[in-house]
C-alpha cells in the first residue's frame, strides 16, 4: 500500500433506516396516542351530557305532568253550581194568610146518668135557645134508688125525733134523781148519732135527685145542633169504666174565632184590636170584617209564627163553622221582598239559609220566608235582587268552598 493510500481516508456510507408507513386516521388526520385519549374524553362526556338530558328530561316531564295532574285534580275539585238572582216584588201592603173559621162556643152533649133514651125533640141544623129540652132518658134505676133514699130519709128523721124526745127526757129526770147520769149522756150521745145519720140520709137524697134530674138534656147555650148521635130506645151508659157516648154536639155561630198563625216577620201587624177582613171562595167579592182581639204574645219556635185569634160577627149565620177562609191583614207599614225557586233553600240545623256566590266562593245566609208559592219562596230579609243565589246545593256546601259558576245560563237568572 502506498502512503498516498494510506493518507486518503475513507468514508463510510450512511445506514439506510426504513421509514414505518403512517397510518392515516379516519378523518384524514394522522393521529396521535395523545390525540386518541383526547377524542376518548370527548366521546365519554358527551355520552354522559346525553345521557344527563335524557334523566332530567324525564324528570322534568314527570314532574309537569304531576302538577298538571294535581291542577286538573283541584279543579275538578271545585263544585260547578247554577245560580240564579232573586226576583223583585212589590212592596207589600197587607199579608193574606189561611184559616178556619171556628164557633164561638163548641161542646158535646153527654148524658150523666144511665138508662134508655125516651124521646129526643131536635135533630142536626136546628136552633136552639139556652135551657132548651133536647131530650129525656128512662133511668129506672135511679128512680128506684131515689124511693128507697127517701124512704130511708124518712126512717132516719122518725129516730131522730124518738131520739130528740128521749134525750129532753132524760133530762128533765136527771135533776131530780129519777136516772143516772151515765143513761142520761149515752141518750144525749145516741141523738148526735141518729142526727148525723139523718143528715147523711138526706145528703144521698140530694144526691138521687140530682142524678135524676139529668134525665132531661138541656141547652148549654144558644146555638145549633150540628151532630145526633143517639135514637130512641137507644142504651146510655155514663158510667166511670165506659166510653161514653156523645148524644148531641152543638155550636155557637153568632160570632165565629178563627185562629191564624201569622209569620214572625209580619207580628208586628197582629196588633189587638187592629180590623181584618176575611174572603171565602165561595163569596167571590164579597168581604167579611173582622177584628184582632188577642194574640199570643210569643213566638212558636217550631214553626216561627205568632197565633192570633179573630172574631167576625155572623148574625144571619152566613158564614158556617169549619170553612176555609183567608184573612187579610193590614201592615204598619210597606215590605219590601223578593222570590227565589224553593230548590234554593237549604235546611240545616242553623235554621233555614241559602247558598250565594261570592269572589268565587260560597257563602250561606239566613232568610225569612213570609209565603210560600210552592215552586217559588217570597223572602223578606237576607237578600238582595243582586245577590247570585246557588240553585239545587249541594249536602256538602259550606261556606268559604270555592265553586265554579255553570257555563249553561239559567232561565232568568238575569237580575
Amino acid at each position: 500500500m502506498t502512503s498516498s493510500e494510506e493518507n486518503v481516508t475513507t468514508t463510510p456510507e450512511p445506514e439506510t433506516i426504513e421509514a414505518q408507513p403512517v397510518q392515516p386516521s379516519p378523518d384524514g388526520f394522522h393521529s396521535r396516542p395523545g390525540a386518541q385519549r383526547r377524542t376518548a374524553i370527548v366521546v365519554a362526556a358527551a355520552a354522559l351530557a346525553v345521557l344527563a338530558l335524557l334523566i332530567y328530561s324525564g324528570i322534568h316531564s314527570r314532574a309537569v305532568a304531576e302538577s298538571r295532574l294535581t291542577q286538573r285534580t283541584q279543579e275538578a275539585a271545585i263544585p260547578t253550581v247554577a245560580v240564579v238572582f232573586p226576583k223583585k216584588g212589590a212592596p207589600t201592603q197587607e199579608i193574606i194568610l189561611p184559616g178556619n173559621t171556628q164557633a164561638f162556643s163548641d161542646a158535646p152533649i153527654y148524658a150523666r146518668t144511665s138508662g134508655y133514651l125516651k124521646r129526643w125533640y131536635f135533630d142536626i141544623g136546628a136552633h136552639v135557645q139556652k135551657g132548651q129540652l133536647l131530650a129525656e132518658i128512662e133511668t129506672p134505676e135511679v128512680d128506684q134508688q131515689l124511693q128507697q133514699a127517701r124512704a130511708d130519709l124518712d126512717t132516719a128523721q122518725a129516730n131522730l125525733n124518738i131520739a130528740k124526745i128521749t134525750a129532753t127526757r132524760w133530762q128533765g129526770l136527771v135533776s131530780n134523781g129519777s136516772v143516772s147520769q151515765q143513761e142520761t149522756d149515752q141518750a144525749v150521745s145516741n141523738l148526735s148519732a141518729v142526727k148525723a145519720a139523718a143528715e147523711s140520709s138526706s145528703a144521698n137524697v140530694r144526691r138521687l135527685e140530682q142524678l135524676q134530674s139529668f134525665e132531661k138534656i138541656y141547652a148549654p147555650f144558644d146555638g145549633i145542633i150540628t151532630a145526633r148521635n143517639t135514637d130512641i130506645g137507644a142504651l146510655i151508659d155514663a158510667g166511670a169504666n165506659t166510653q161514653p157516648r156523645e148524644l148531641f154536639h152543638m155550636a155557637a155561630i153568632r160570632t165565629l174565632r178563627l185562629y191564624v198563625a201569622v209569620p214572625e216577620v209580619y207580628s208586628r201587624a197582629a196588633r189587638s184590636g187592629a180590623p181584618a177582613t176575611l174572603t171565602l171562595d165561595e163569596f167571590p167579592g164579597q168581604v167579611f170584617r173582622g177584628t184582632l182581639v188577642r194574640n199570643a204574645n210569643a213566638i212558636d219556635i217550631a214553626s216561627r209564627t205568632l197565633l192570633v185569634e179573630v172574631d167576625v160577627d155572623n148574625p144571619t149565620g152566613q158564614l158556617l163553622p169549619g170553612a176555609y177562609v183567608f184573612v187579610h191583614l193590614k201592615l204598619p207599614d210597606q215590605t219590601r221582598s223578593v222570590t227565589i225557586p224553593s230548590n234554593a233553600l237549604i235546611f240545616r240545623k242553623e235554621g233555614l239559609q241559602v247558598g250565594l256566590v261570592r269572589n268565587g266562593k260560597a257563602e250561606l245566609v239566613p232568610i225569612k220566608i213570609s209565603r210560600d208559592y210552592g215552586n217559588s219562596v217570597e223572602i223578606v230579609s237576607g237578600l238582595q235582587s243582586t245577590d247570585a243565589v246557588i240553585v239545587d246545593p249541594s249536602d256538602s256546601l259550606v261556606a268559604g268552598m270555592p265553586v265554579r259558576l255553570s257555563s249553561k245560563p239559567t232561565a232568568g237568572s238575569k237580575p
